[in-house]
């Protein structure tokens, strides 16, 4: 992906209501594969 393609995902993850956390986590996640990144459903998330 280019720089104009990420922030073009930033952007409509924001439009879709996703914190700049949960959406840094989610990059953080397709670069590093990392469990601990990996989205969990809204369901999952309200529960912790």
């Amino acid at each position: 992906m280019n720089t104009q393609e990420i922030a073009r995902l930033v952007l409509g993850l924001r439009a879709a209501g996703w914190s700049d956390k949960k959406i840094n986590d989610f990059i953080l996640y397709i670069e590093t594969g990392e469990e601990q990144y990996k989205p969990k459903p809204d369901s999952e998330e309200k529960a912790e």
